[in-house]
């Protein structure tokens, strides 16, 4: 299958979709999920700031989904995909700064493929997901760990403000049920393990929250993230890269520190 890299991205001013070709993004115009025309302009990577790849309504996630991450907690998997939500707000993309709030004093990384789903979904049959999945990018569940613990829901845990990382693209054309997942703090390799050990696959998750909820175009799924992780620091670079799709690379930053 032919594999197509669309970014989404802004230059003069102006936000746009394209597809990016090696060095080179050619313009569309138009939403992607909504049947995007080519413009015959074009632009290089480099004169551009990539943006988050889309912009999801819905940001659903799952925990505990790689046997790694649950097995040093002594806790058993789970009978059906642990779901829970994250707020379209936290979303941000490549290059921009996670930024802790007030109080987050433990955050943690999380590598994870990040599905995007391309057509209304809803009650969908195992059977039926992959047609429902528009392409496969690369995502950074931040999670204030204590928060996690402590708070009733984890709303602020995992949905404060710049929590949900995603990009830098949506790659059609890709194995998702086998690619590499992996993070890197201050270049050092913190995560790495492929999604065939995924303990709920892609399209048993899609199959399960249409269950109960309607998905839209360009709305997201964390899958979930492998192994140990531990926490970041003021200052630190974090960087998520799935197999095929590209480098998520973010700073981070206490929000005293940013200026309005």
């Amino acid at each position: 299958m032919k594999i197509t890299r669309y970014v989404r991205y802004t230059a003069d001013g102006k936000v746009s979709y394209g597809v990016l070709d090696g060095e080179i993004i050619r313009e569309l115009h138009g939403n992607i999920f909504a049947g995007a025309e080519p413009t015959g302009k074009t632009s290089k990577l480099s004169n551009v700031k990539l943006l988050a790849p889309c912009e999801p309504l819905n940001v659903a996630a799952i925990g505990r989904n790689y046997k790694s991450h649950i097995a040093d907690r002594n806790i058993a998997p789970a009978p059906h995909p642990p779901l829970f939500w994250k707020p379209a707000s936290c979303i941000i993309g490549t290059d921009e700064n996670i930024v802790f709030p007030e109080g987050a004093n433990n955050v943690h990384y999380e590598a994870e493929m990040v599905v995007v789903i391309g057509k209304k979904a809803k009650n969908v049959s195992k059977a039926d997901a992959p047609g429902c999945i528009f392409g496969i990018t690369a995502g950074n569940d931040v999670s204030e760990r204590d928060w996690q613990k402590n708070d009733l829901q984890w709303f602020r845990a995992k949905g404060s403000d710049t929590f949900g990382v995603l990009g830098p693209a949506i790659v059609q054309g890709v194995n998702y049920n086998d690619l590499l997942v992996e993070s890197r703090l201050n270049g050092e390799v913190r995560q790495s393990q492929r999604t065939k050990d995924l303990l709920f696959d892609v399209d048993t998750v899609i199959s399960y929250i249409t269950q109960f909820v309607t998905l839209m175009p360009g709305d997201v799924i964390y899958t979930g993230t492998p192994g140990t992780t531990k926490p970041m620091q003021p200052g630190d670079i974090i960087e998520v890269e799935v197999e095929g799709v590209g480098t998520l690379r973010n700073g981070i930053a206490r929000a005293s520190t940013i200026m309005d």
